[in-house]
């Protein structure tokens, strides 16, 4: 549960947004959609040294990001 402390003076506009960016640290909306489908640990696995390599090829310049 999230809790935003705003004063008596602040906008609500300024509240809804302190609220949307905390939201977005939490990353409970990325674990809500990884839950959706399960993925198998080695397919999650390969995506990740795939990812991997394509970072060091970008930081190695074989690749323009």
């Amino acid at each position: 549960m999230l809790i935003i402390d705003s004063k008596d003076c602040e906008n609500i506009d300024k509240a809804l947004k302190k609220y949307k960016k905390k939201f977005e640290k939490s990353k409970v909306l990325l674990q809500l959609r990884e839950r959706q489908s399960f993925t198998k640990p080695s397919v999650r696995r390969r995506s990740q040294v795939l990812k991997a390599i394509y970072k060091q090829k970008i930081a190695s310049g074989k690749i323009e990001g």
